[in-house]
């Protein structure tokens, strides 16, 4: 894809977060770093695109197209993290057939860095899950499920970090209710935990423990629920914690142009995101870092077409 079929394929609409009124020209200086976070959820093993007669969605999408745009961003700038939301399975025949296989694969050639858990990942059991594994060069992360008396326990950690030209990103999973979603035989023994006082734990651990620079929540709880205001969200899990910088969320195929931004229990700016589903948009939010540690984002939706 051309430069400018890429830039006409963007969503114009960006969301800025900083701190101190600092402008995004305030950090392009020599001492200033970039840190660039992409992101998909709820992909539900849509590897071709949708046909050009499509209804809703023609001519969107496809894990081809998603991967050129990849290549292309990481040349414009190395330092380049791909994380996904969950509910990579379930949706299209690929999955029925390959059960996971070939989206596995796929993402680990695109060099995903980690995903989150959604409740679709258990369609074919647990079982099914721990059996793709090993065609996965990407970890997974769930801070509030327990597979301690499951297949899975040691393959799924609660929060993982990691360091891209020195930036050091503490990257903490979420995972939804799993009772209404998920057959008992499938999940097995796997122990759903509150996903909020989970959450303030991990922040507390990699911001003042571990001492990140930024913390990223990868939630697949869903990013707000109209008819259930007192359900736990993205939306109400920014307001109710501290110490994150960004939630990447997943579930119900919210598509946002743009991160929301929100105050956090100390006043403080969370930024949002979630790119609906099916591999239609791919997210991006960039962190700009100056040498006195201070940040600024700003982050869109990008079409895949």
């Amino acid at each position: 894809m051309k430069r400018r079929d890429f830039i006409q394929n963007t969503a114009l609409s960006t969301a800025f977060i900083g701190l101190g009124g600092l402008s995004l020209s305030s950090f392009k200086s020599a001492d200033s770093k970039h840190l660039t976070i992409l992101h998909t959820n709820d992909v539900h093993s849509y590897i071709d695109p949708f046909p050009p007669n499509h209804p809703k969605n023609p001519n969107m999408g496809g894990v081809a197209r998603r991967a050129a745009l990849i290549e292309m961003i990481r040349k414009e700038n190395p330092n380049v993290l791909l994380l996904d939301a969950g509910d990579i399975f379930q949706g299209t025949p690929y999955f029925n057939y390959y059960g996971g296989e070939l989206e596995f694969k796929l993402m680990s050639m695109m060099k995903y860095d980690l995903s989150a858990i959604g409740n679709h990942d258990f369609d074919n059991g647990i079982e099914g899950l721990y059996k793709q594994l090993p065609n996965a060069t990407f970890e997974f992360v769930s801070a509030n499920y327990d597979f301690s008396n499951t297949i899975m326990d040691g393959h799924v950690k609660p929060y993982k970090i990691l360091n891209k030209d020195g930036i050091k990103v503490g990257v903490f999973g979420l995972g939804v209710q799993l009772d209404g979603l998920v057959d008992k035989r499938n999940s097995k023994e796997t122990v759903y935990n509150d996903p909020v006082g989970i959450s303030q734990d991990m922040a507390r651990i990699l911001k003042h423990e571990k001492k990140c620079d930024l913390v990223i929540c990868l939630s697949h709880i869903g990013y707000k629920y109209k008819d259930e205001p007192d359900k736990i969200c993205d939306v109400k899990l920014a307001g109710l914690t501290k110490d994150i910088d960004l939630i990447i969320g997943g579930h119900t195929h919210t598509f946002l142009d743009k991160p929301t931004i929100l105050k956090n229990a100390d006043g403080k700016d969370v930024m949002v995101n979630q790119v609906g589903c099916y591999g239609i948009n791919l997210g991006r939010v960039d962190f700009y870092f100056d040498s006195d540690a201070s940040k600024i984002a700003s982050g869109k939706s990008i079409i895949v077409s």
